[in-house]
């Protein structure tokens, strides 16, 4: 059983404060859109973030905040995600940034090839640069619940970078075509937004 988790615990400082998950695109939130396309490929669906949890009442969905202190990034939303997944009975969870609308559709099925393919514990999603090389996009994994100890423990002793955790843990990589567009394309700016509603023409 696989559950997903949503990112959404960062600070948005690039967008000016607040949630960029519940900017306007299409007619709806970026979140729901992100939930739209994560609820198919997962057995149950929860959202990281800090604050009140009360501005988000109306997705009803679990809100889990950071257990770890002073916001140390999005590892913390992964092991809030892992404590979770522990009491519903998950082996595994995967995660999505909650400002990435156009994520794949076959995300968590490309993930668990590489991760079975590999024999590592984790799989990471990536995407190819023009000069061939290979672009990691650590928000999106996928991650066993029995790791949450590791990962614990990792923060405490300062870790706050995903790929120095998951590359000393085992680590796969399931790598998406970049055509038409990347889908792992990320709402930071406010540009960013006008190029989502672009996208999203494209796609209907």
């Amino acid at each position: 059983m696989t559950s997903g988790v949503i990112l959404a615990g960062g600070l948005a400082r690039r967008m000016g404060g607040g949630d960029k998950g519940l900017l306007m695109l299409g007619g709806q939130t970026v979140l729901a859109h992100v939930i739209e396309r994560l609820t198919p490929q997962v057995t149950a669906v929860a959202l990281n973030a800090n604050g009140d949890p009360a501005r988000f009442a109306d997705l009803s969905l679990p809100v889990l905040p950071d257990t770890e202190p002073e916001f140390p990034g999005p590892l913390a939303g992964v092991l809030a995600g892992l404590d979770w997944a522990a009491l519903t009975g998950a082996a595994d969870i995967v995660t999505v940034a909650a400002d990435t609308p156009f994520f794949p559709a076959d995300l968590v099925a490309k993930l668990k090839e590489a991760r079975d393919a590999a024999g590592t514990p984790i799989a990471l999603a990536a995407t190819p640069d023009p000069n061939g090389a290979i672009n990691r996009h650590p928000t999106f994994g996928l991650w066993p619940v029995n790791l949450r100890g590791d990962l614990r423990v990792a923060l405490r002793a300062g870790t706050r970078k995903i790929v120095d955790w998951t590359d000393a843990m085992g680590c796969a990589t399931a790598t998406f075509p970049t055509k038409p567009f990347d889908p792992f394309f990320n709402i930071n700016q406010p540009e960013d937004l006008m190029q989502a509603e672009d996208m999203l023409r494209k796609l209907l």
